[in-house]
């Protein structure tokens, strides 16, 4: 963090992780290059045309790792992605059906896709709490969710401001340090006030004999207020995983985590959180139903006012319908598209930087950023920012002009990253995802114009999850999903190429 003023801090020096290998082959492509190389030499011995018989094949396969987008994706990273999708649409997996009507378990709403392999379980905190708890059996995870709801920024001193940036970054890294996490996210979910709430706290409340004019006034007030009021909710999920080979034993983790639940949350409460409190499993179910079909958002509110819940179990939390397209994500009464980070913003920021991003949007049924945070272990934190301040001096002593200024630059980085891991810093991976949710599709263009100008207003780069939107959306949902776990080609082979 650096300040340029006492009144006004600014925040900063995130980097995004180097890349092993020379330039931007990667360290699978820097082997194959110097093998290819090698194996070109010896068989040039041999004959003239040997020797291209081997170099031609080489290119061919190297020139793919050069070519890269933005946010460093080569070439066969995205013929991946165009493969996957045309296998998806030829066998109909883009297109899913639930209900009495369906192939599906008993004829109920299951959630699709990576939500349909979970299960759910509940247990209670040492406070006496509710707590949902959502087992992944295929990747041998678990996670739970929690809900808060922040402190707001208006009118607050920017000393308590940097106060709450400071707990939260402590909170980020003792996640470092809990056992078996794989993950955290922060999803913060806004959408237009339906006005339920209102009017289930002021029309009961009227007095019949109250003057006309009084009654006409309030119920006034119930009608127009929501039109310019918003409502936000904000979720955390933590993700842990076991050994592989090690089994799910549901009552033993459930009992450890109702140990730790209060600790995370006194946590969130120092960070600026506010109140904050275990989600139970019937509310995981219901924020997962209103997502899909935004609809029923009222229908929910009302059945928890007047019931005090809707007894809505995991199993019909899912969608009756949904498609999948290219650019969009079609699911009972809403049409989603979901953004992913290419670049995070460059320079220093103030702490406002992401308030527009979280406000509610206009156009909008429904919105969801979600922050994606990975932390390392400090063995492996001390090992890597050792490796970028060594490559960083590197740069900085090899380079002329702009380029040895800017390597001078992220020398200065790498050394104060090294200095503040070695004083006991954490080192998180981040990355975010933001989902819009809207009533048709003619209204995305709109849409994606606004996310657009509030990316410019982040400084912020992102891109649509274009060919991989169910899945996109899901991750944007508070139940624990890591894009980086939910791959087929291991996290350590793709950091290779």
């Amino acid at each position: 963090m650096s300040t340029q003023a006492a009144s006004s801090p600014t925040y900063g020096n995130w980097r995004r992780p180097r890349r092993p290998g020379l330039g931007p082959f990667g360290m699978l492509g820097t082997a194959g290059l110097f093998g290819g190389l090698i194996i070109t030499l010896l068989a040039s011995l041999v004959s003239l045309y040997a020797a291209m018989v081997v170099l031609v094949p080489t290119a061919v396969a190297i020139v793919p790792l050069v070519i890269r987008t933005q946010d460093g994706r080569n070439a066969y990273q995205l013929i991946a992605v165009r493969i996957g999708w045309m296998r998806r649409k030829a066998k109909g997996s883009t297109t899913y059906v639930s209900g009495p009507l369906s192939r599906r378990h008993a004829g109920r709403f299951q959630p699709p896709g990576l939500l349909g392999r979970m299960q759910m379980a509940e247990g209670r905190d040492a406070y006496d709490r509710d707590f949902g708890v959502l087992f992944h059996r295929t990747r041998n995870f678990y996670s739970i969710v929690l809900g808060c709801e922040p402190d707001g920024g208006s009118l607050v001193d920017p000393d308590q401001v940097d106060t709450w940036v400071a707990a939260w970054g402590g909170w980020l890294a003792r996640l470092s340090h809990e056992p078996q996490l794989r993950g955290a996210s922060v999803i913060v979910e806004t959408a237009p006030d339906s006005g339920t709430r209102l009017a289930n706290e002021v029309l009961p409340r009227l007095d019949p004999n109250a003057p006309p004019a009084a009654r006409a006034v309030m119920e006034e007030v119930v009608q127009s207020y929501p039109q310019a009021s918003s409502e936000m909710h904000t979720y955390i999920t933590l993700t842990y995983g076991l050994p592989v080979g090690n089994k799910l034993k549901e009552e033993e983790l459930i009992t450890e985590l109702a140990t730790r639940i209060p600790g995370l949350l006194s946590g969130l409460v120092g960070a600026g959180g506010g109140v904050a409190y275990p989600l139970s499993a019937e509310r995981i179910a219901e924020v997962v139903r209103v997502a899909y079909d935004p609809a029923v958002a009222g229908e929910v509110l009302n059945a928890r006012a007047q019931n005090g819940g809707t007894g809505l179990e995991w199993e019909d939390a899912g969608p009756a319908a949904t498609v999948e397209d290219v650019g969009s994500y079609q699911h009972d009464s809403g049409v989603s598209r979901t953004w992913m980070l290419t670049l995070a913003p460059r320079g220093t920021v103030r702490a406002n930087v992401l308030r527009g991003l979280l406000e509610a949007s206009p156009n909008t049924r429904r919105k969801r950023v979600a922050l994606l945070y990975r932390p390392i272990d400090p063995a492996t934190s001390a090992r890597i920012v050792e490796n970028d301040r060594r490559a960083a001096q590197f740069m900085a002593t090899s380079g002329r002009g702009m380029v040895q200024a800017r390597a001078a630059t992220e020398m200065r980085a790498a050394e104060q990253t090294a200095q503040e891991e070695a004083t006991g810093a954490g080192l998180v991976e981040f990355s975010l995802m933001l989902t819009a949710t809207v009533d048709a599709d003619d209204q995305l263009a709109d849409v994606s114009s606004a996310v657009r100008n509030l990316q410019g207003a982040a400084r912020l780069s992102m891109r649509p999850a274009d060919r991989m939107q169910a899945a996109a959306f899901s991750c944007t949902l508070p139940v624990g999903l890591l894009p980086w776990e939910m791959t087929l080609v291991p996290r350590d082979l793709r950091e290779a190429l």
